[in-house]
């Protein structure tokens, strides 16, 4: 997947996305909706195991204005579903859940270690 991300056409469509398979540039800045079809931000990037290669954390961008005050929640990838009508990502989360769940602010990361992992883990599956 070699290329000059300055210098892209629209033959390197085919090297950010198959259809098994999507390049985590493309995903990066996607809309995310709850099944009331409400914006609640976008993805800001994912977190990724080290020796398993697996997603593990979709990073939703949520809150603020003009990138001031947002709000950075970690959320399972598995809660993600990718809804063709809507380009973009769906959860099945209202703005409330949301806003109660684990996060944090920019300049302000959490350590991603066990204990986190199970907090974000339970969270959403006792929402």
């Amino acid at each position: 997947m070699a290329y000059d991300t300055d210098e892209r056409n629209d033959a390197d469509l085919s090297v950010e996305e198959t259809a098994d398979l999507i390049s985590s540039e493309k995903v990066d800045g996607t809309a995310v909706y709850n099944r009331q079809a409400e914006r609640l931000g976008t993805i800001r990037n994912f977190m990724v195991g080290k020796r398993d290669g697996q997603v593990r954390y979709a990073v939703l961008r949520y809150g603020g204005l003009f990138g001031m005050d947002d709000r950075y929640y970690p959320l399972p990838w598995n809660v993600l579903t990718y809804d063709t009508e809507q380009d973009g990502y769906v959860v099945d989360l209202d703005k409330d859940v949301l806003e109660k769940g684990p996060s944090y602010e920019a300049g302000n990361e959490p350590t991603y270690n066990q204990d986190y992992d199970q907090r974000i883990t339970d969270y959403y599956l006792n929402y």
